[in-house]
């Protein structure tokens, strides 16, 4: 990985079965706090090596072009969608789709902590971090505005003649709200890009931290419940006192962990995801067929009224 971590195994991964799949790369990173234009070159750098390496996707942990607890530095980092930073990583998505995260401003000066997904030398997507977290460490509420909706995109990797995969993004504390990721499914989601700056805290079982433990469970669950690929970032380093635990991963559609999930460290690990492993997952666990989305909606609708009723 260009700057201080190895690839996993970028050779080997690209190579088994050429031609089949999408290889993620995930880029587990301690951004700088408050320095885009390093953080940036950082990411272009990264971008290209994973192209070079045969990757058709690669993935940044949520607001990986500023760092996370930014505080007054919200305004002075933000960017508009028409910038030259944007533009730079745009470019850069000629080869390979690019995942990244970053404050954006919009016209009415609202911040969003937001994420950003490029293909074929565009931005193509935008999220908008729904629930921001305001308690205990977290003070987002404070800082920046909600985004309202949860809707999916596509992703080639880096492959425009292929059919395309249909992604949702979560972003860190959206996954610990299941209506979201159900939002998304419903959807037809192949694939949930999870980007995340998630502080280690409490440790629980041995040396195990309590919110990697909770990770992995809510991960492991969407993945099996909906049948779908998750593709899990999570930063390194420490901001303010606060270390960042790593663990980035991808989770198969059964429930299984691909390869080893990354340590406490800067990395940049590779994985293959394929159509044939989604496939007999939703052979296996109709789940989504078997949705009943009338109930939901006429439950949903009932429960609206009666408290609009009081």
């Amino acid at each position: 990985m260009t700057g201080t971590a190895a690839a996993s195994d970028p050779a080997g991964v690209a190579a088994r079965h050429p031609g089949r799949g999408t290889v993620v790369a995930l880029a587990q990173i301690a951004p700088r706090l408050g320095d885009v234009p390093t953080n940036l070159a950082r990411h272009l750098a990264i971008i290209n090596e994973a192209a070079a390496h045969g990757a058709g996707m690669v993935v940044f942990p949520e607001l990986s072009l500023t760092g996370y607890f930014l505080k007054d530095l919200v305004p002075d980092v933000a960017l508009r969608e028409d910038s030259e930073e944007v533009s730079a990583l745009a470019a850069a998505s000629t080869r390979v789709d690019v995942v990244v995260g970053a404050v954006l401003e919009t016209d009415d000066v609202r911040f969003h902590n937001a994420v950003m997904l490029f293909r074929d030398g565009a931005l193509r997507h935008v999220h908008h971090k729904v629930y921001l977290p305001t308690y205990g460490i977290f003070d987002e509420q404070r800082y920046l505005a909600a985004g309202d909706r949860f809707q999916t995109c596509e992703l080639t990797g880096g492959a425009p003649r292929r059919a395309p995969w249909r992604a949702g993004i979560l972003i860190c504390e959206d996954m610990w709200h299941p209506s979201a990721a159900a939002l998304l499914a419903r959807q037809g989601v192949d694939v949930l890009l999870c980007p995340s700056a998630s502080p280690g805290r409490g440790v629980s079982r041995g040396q195990a931290l309590g919110t990697a433990l909770s990770y992995d469970a809510i991960i492991r669950t969407y993945a099996q419940l909906f049948t779908t690929f998750v593709v899990y970032c999570n930063r390194v380093g420490y901001e303010d006192g606060i270390g960042f635990w790593g663990g980035s991963r991808v989770v198969a559609p059964d429930g299984s962990v691909l390869g080893e999930p990354a340590g406490a460290d800067e990395a940049l690990v590779y994985h293959r995801i394929e159509r044939g492993t989604l496939r007999r997952a939703r052979i296996a666990y109709p789940l989504l067929r078997d949705e009943r989305h009338d109930v939901n909606d006429a439950e949903t609708d009932r429960i609206w009224h009666r408290r609009a009723r009081g």
